[in-house]
């Protein structure tokens, strides 16, 4: 039996290509075999996601919450099936499956309570004045409204939070739009369970069929045929550089354009400022070896280059953190090509001038498992500042640590990185105010700035940012965690003139929803 895509209520029909998801654990193929989609099947999910558009659009907060909800319910409840599926697709323990659909359901619900309060469309009224000289002011009033159909990549690294039912999608559908999700390769009966569920919950609360479509295929072809699609209005990716910056590019020569929100690369970086406490220095060491090999080191929050003063307390604290670096043992990686992605790399940077391997554990891969350990390289802000390779992101349990003098040259260094996910600070709180132009450099490059603590582990919360400029993601004003990341699939539409029996019910002039809104 071969397993084919959801095209809206229906399963896509079995071509001659197909694939198998491989246990990193064993590096063998599992026993579901996996259609890839045609391009009529493509066509099919995309004109049935454009039909559903309109009745989305014209759906109450409360019924979006209502179903938001219902795929919630469905996820938790198929708790014991994602386990057995995808700690054999990924490798991953079971508490982290458990911990993984937790946040997912979680913050399908997070989106549902955004919905209930329904403030969240930003209504601006601003009422006539036709009597004004010498002009009279019409009636205008504005909200947000959904952009229409969106694609979804789903992400190698959180198979639940970042794919078919996770933080793009949900927020995609709390804004009112269809959804068609590109499933990954590595997990792809994670994928068709949650897929299979959500297809229950859009009949179950009656939506249109093209709400939502799983589909099967290489990102090289299919991915391609999606975004190209003229139906299509917005992407939500996450990975690497290279397919986000792909995505936006083939968006962006379409004949209209549409807007691409790629998450990306990012080395996160941590400055240990120049009053660097030695009585912290086990507290930190220990947190950092926690938040490097967190996941195998496979989160896009994952601290890659580490800042450390060129003194006896710097050089104390680096050699705390390989000693702790040299106790973590051997894991899989998600799957093949991450492993590799991540051997090149050490291998790449360690061969370099001025960088010196403190620590590299040996790797095991035979001829599809693959087993890494953490790798700690050395190098001083010369070496760093002149080679732009130092800078770049490696997928994986690896840290690099750059000594520094003094803060003109951490200035110095922050004023040439790209743009991060996020950038942290350590030290006392007076080092703040003494360095506050370290401080208000950092915040352009960034979009989460932290304070003594590190930056995996993404709290999902309305004020979260997970975002920043490029290349960290394709556009700095947007994130694809909390209640904000809704903002990059509206649009704000302006109502002039309109009688008030016409307009939404979140313009109408006696506010029947009781939402906050902008009034003049």
């Amino acid at each position: 039996m071969i397993e084919t895509s959801l095209i809206g209520f229906s399963r896509g029909e079995q071509t001659n290509s197909s694939f198998y998801a491989v246990n990193p654990v064993s590096g063998s193929d599992l026993e579901v075999q996996y259609g890839s989609s045609s391009g009529k099947e493509v066509e099919r999910a995309c004109e049935l996601a454009h039909l559903a558009t309109q009745p989305l659009a014209s759906l109450s907060g409360a019924a979006k919450a209502n179903f938001l909800r219902s795929v919630a319910d469905r996820l938790d409840a198929s708790i014991e099936e994602l386990i057995e599926t995808m700690t054999m697709e990924t490798g991953l323990p079971e508490g982290r499956v458990r911990g993984e659909t937790g946040r997912t359901s979680g913050q399908l619900r997070m989106f549902a309570k955004l919905l209930d309060e329904g403030s969240w469309v930003d209504a601006r009224i601003d009422r006539a004045i036709p009597d004004r000289v010498p002009v009279p002011k019409p009636d205008l009033r504005t909200m947000l409204r959904p952009v229409g159909p969106v694609a979804v990549f789903c992400a190698s690294n959180f198979p639940l939070a970042f794919s078919v039912a996770g933080g793009d999608t949900a927020s995609a559908w709390a804004a009112g739009c269809p959804v068609i999700v590109k499933a990954h390769h590595a997990h792809p009966g994670t994928a068709l369970i949650v897929g299979k569920l959500v297809v229950e919950s859009v009949r179950e609360h009656k939506l249109p069929e093209g709400t939502f479509s799983l589909i099967f295929g290489s990102g090289q072809t299919i991915g391609q045929s999606i975004v190209k699609n003229t139906h299509l209005k917005a992407v939500g990716f996450t990975g690497s550089r290279q397919g986000g910056r792909a995505l936006y590019d083939l968006a962006s020569s379409r004949s209209e354009p549409i807007p691409v929100f790629a998450e990306m690369s990012s080395i996160n970086p941590i400055f240990l400022l120049p009053e660097f406490e030695e009585a912290r220095m086990e507290e930190i060491a220990e947190g950092l070896f926690s938040s490097a090999t967190m996941g195998v080191g496979q989160f896009c929050t994952n601290p890659g280059v580490v800042f450390y003063p060129d003194n006896e307390v710097g050089a104390s604290f680096r050699s705390l953190f390989v000693k702790k670096m040299n106790t973590f043992g051997l894991a899989p990686m998600l799957h093949k090509r991450i492993y590799e992605s991540y051997i090149s790399g050490i291998n790449q940077i360690s061969q370099q001038n001025g960088v010196e391997e403190l620590f590299r554990s040996d790797s095991y891969s035979d001829e599809d498992s693959s087993y890494a350990g953490p790798c700690v390289l050395n190098t001083d802000m010369n070496c760093f500042l002149k080679n732009p390779l130092l800078s770049e992101e490696i997928f994986g349990p690896f840290t690099l640590l750059v000594s520094y003098a003094d803060s003109d040259e951490l200035f110095k260094v922050i004023l040439g990185l790209d743009g991060q996910l996020t950038g942290s600070l350590f030290g006392p709180e007076s080092s703040l105010t003494k360095h506050n132009k370290i401080l208000d450099l950092l915040e352009t490059k960034v979009g989460r700035v932290l304070f003594n603590q590190f930056p995996t582990g993404v709290e999902v919360c309305p004020s979260i940012v997970h975002g920043g400029p490029y290349p960290a993601t394709t556009d700095s004003r947007s994130t694809s965690v909390g209640t904000a990341a809704i903002l990059r699939f509206a649009r704000p539409i302006c109502y002039q003139g309109f009688p008030d029996t016409m307009l939404p019910p979140e313009l109408r002039e006696a506010n029947p929803l009781g939402i906050n809104r902008t009034e003049s």
